[in-house]
């Protein structure tokens, strides 16, 4: 008797936990479930992994067919494997997180699902463990944020260090003393000054920067401590 014959067979699904950055706010693009269970209930992008596919590339086809957008950050959290997470199936979902830019978004796509990007701050109410998904998403979000730059794929790629301490409050949801934070972020030399100013930010200006290129940046967890 062939072995793979008598075992159990089951779903597998990819989930993704989209994290966008706008009006200092840290958002999560979710929709509203299209078909039976639960349908129009709050979710999270997601789809099956096709035969064919890896779960990593069946989450790229989730962004992009939902997104609009290649190539973008993505990275996977871990997965949910309880035989009553989903009460109408087992399924078992590999969860990643994805950080994108909200105006490179195709919106006649978001608008095709109905999709919206709200604060992380006050989500409704969401599908089976999808607040669970979130809830490990963003811990791994700021644990990365806290060893490497991670978190400036949300941002343009020039930003002010007012721009950047603003990302970092929306990553982590408290916020950093101005001086530390930008003491601690030059101690690892990263950062390219620019010779251009925003004058909208004081009345001298504040100083564009960027991330310097190939730079493996090391010890950003110290700022997390203030």
């Amino acid at each position: 008797m062939n072995y793979y014959n008598i075992q159990n067979k089951f779903f597998v699904s990819v989930d993704c936990v989209i994290f966008g950055y706008e009006d200092e706010k840290l958002k999560l693009l979710l929709y509203p479930r299209a078909f039976e269970p639960v349908k129009g209930s709050w979710s999270l992008m997601g789809g099956f992994v096709r035969e064919n596919e890896s779960a990593e590339e069946a989450a790229s086809r989730v962004l992009q067919q939902t997104t609009g957008l290649k190539n973008i950050f993505l990275e996977q959290v871990g997965a949910l494997s309880s035989p009553e997470r989903d009460p109408f199936e087992r399924v078992i979902s590999i969860v990643y997180f994805a950080l994108i830019r909200i105006e490179h978004s195709n919106e006649q796509l978001l608008d095709r699902f109905g999709a919206k990007w709200l604060p992380v701050k006050n989500l409704p109410e969401m599908i089976f463990d999808h607040k669970e998904m979130v809830t490990m998403a963003l811990s791994k979000l700021q644990h990365k944020a806290g060893s490497s730059l991670v978190g400036v794929e949300l941002l343009k790629e020039k930003f002010t260090f007012m721009q950047l301490r603003k990302l970092y409050e929306a990553i982590y949801q408290k916020e950093f003393d101005p001086g530390n934070f930008r003491k601690k972020i030059l101690s690892l030399e990263v950062l390219e000054k620019l010779n251009q100013k925003n004058s909208t930010e004081s009345k001298k200006g504040a100083f564009y920067y960027r991330i310097k290129t190939n730079k493996i940046v090391e010890g950003l967890d110290r700022i997390v401590k203030y």
